[in-house]
């Protein structure tokens, strides 16, 4: 992630806020990833699940995990209400891709989508990415309707991912391009997109 962002990035808009978790953060964390029906939806191995202790886990998860993504807190009026992670991310194809999870008393309340906006627009506007895709299970309609609301389209159904269950799981593949870009781009089963 640093070669997208050359320093962690704080993002506002309204009343929702993406910013670095801090030591502070680690009970409402902890509380998260506690939360079954939260990652009933989500692959095995995300970050914030890798370390037991919540302070670990964000002690670590700006050395470690920038390599490989970007993780930020989402807080409205103050409060953390999940995480939105930027992964993936592929200089050439100018491609990355975008994850979002929320604690359940923050669901239907509009949140995800002003967060994914925020993501959106920052990577459209401060940095060379072109592609922004995300993976869905089709049985989570609502992460489904946040990305309708904030312009992506459905591309692949129910593709075999490796979401580090015993089985592959069948994931809706989403895509939004940049405002103008025409190059095309597709999902390919076999490989990690």
């Amino acid at each position: 992630m640093k070669k997208l962002f050359s320093e962690i990035p704080r993002i506002c808009g309204g009343d929702i806020e993406l910013r670095r978790l801090c030591s502070g953060d680690a009970d409402a964390l902890r509380e998260l990833t506690k939360s079954e029906e939260v990652y009933r939806y989500l692959p095995t191995f995300l970050f914030e699940k890798k370390y037991d202790d919540a302070k670990d886990a964000i002690a670590r998860m700006y050395d470690e995990c920038l390599k490989e993504s970007l993780i930020l807190g989402i807080f409205s009026d103050g409060e953390f209400c999940g995480l939105a992670e930027f992964y993936g991310y592929r200089a050439p194809l100018l491609k990355i891709s975008i994850g979002y999870r929320l604690l359940p008393r923050f669901w239907g309340k509009g949140i995800a989508t002003r967060a994914l906006g925020l993501m959106t627009g920052r990577l459209f506007c401060d940095t060379n990415v072109k592609i922004i895709t995300a993976s869905v299970i089709p049985e989570n309609k609502a992460s489904a309707a946040v990305l309708e609301k904030n312009g992506f389209r459905l591309a692949a159904h129910s593709v075999p991912e490796n979401w580090g269950h015993a089985l592959p799981t069948k994931a809706d593949k989403w895509i939004r391009t940049a405002s103008g870009y025409r190059r095309g781009y597709s999902f390919h089963p076999d490989k990690n997109t």
